[in-house]
């Protein structure tokens, strides 16, 4: 059976909300090893998407109110 687990992909300072957050992804991994296969993305998020959702604008492509902004993207 396949494994799904979230991994931090980078943290990084936010100053929409003043704090530092952490960028997950989710990974699949397959349930037999194979050398070539890599895990597949599924999803990514914020650690700190709760408390961007509660405020009145939209934050980012990171919590999902903001598909057209990626305030981390280099």
């Amino acid at each position: 059976m396949a494994v799904r687990v979230w991994e931090v992909s980078e943290t990084c300072y936010c100053s929409h909300i003043d704090l530092e957050v952490a960028l997950e992804t989710q990974l699949v991994y397959p349930a037999d090893f194979i050398p070539d296969q890599h895990p597949r993305v599924l999803a990514h998020r914020c650690s700190q998407g709760m408390v961007c959702n509660q405020f009145a604008q939209p934050a980012c492509i990171w919590v999902g109110t903001n598909p057209g902004y990626d305030p981390f993207q280099g």
